[in-house]
């Protein structure tokens, strides 16, 4: 069993800056996928980055923008955003995927005004 706990999120300016934090309770294989996923209102969740054995995809929308990383024990996984954009706002939520299941968080709601 996997608990994630996110946070970090707020309100922040066209251009700004975030960095989410999302703690990982439990056993976390180096096979296992971490990602964050976001989800604007009216919209369906989608994949913002994931990160597996070290190796990292971004969403087009994010790439050169966005960073995900992870400590060395799998316990933390961040999401670092940078110029951030009003298009950016959304619930974003840290993940773990090892088939067949899948852990979530509870989401952090980031909000960037114009």
């Amino acid at each position: 069993q996997v608990t994630l706990v996110e946070s970090g999120g707020g309100l922040v300016q066209s251009g700004g800056s975030l960095r989410l934090s999302c703690t990982a309770f439990g056993i976390i294989f180096s096979t296992d996928a971490m990602g964050w996923y976001r989800q604007a209102p009216g919209k369906e969740r989608e994949l913002v980055a994931r990160i597996i054995g070290g190796s990292m995809a971004y969403a087009d929308s994010v790439k050169g923008r966005f960073t995900i990383s992870t400590d060395n024990a799998l316990k933390m996984v961040w999401l670092e955003m940078n110029s951030l954009k009003p298009e950016d706002t959304a619930v974003y939520y840290c993940n773990v995927f090892r088939a067949p299941k899948e852990y979530w968080g509870q989401g952090t709601q980031v909000t960037v005004s114009s």
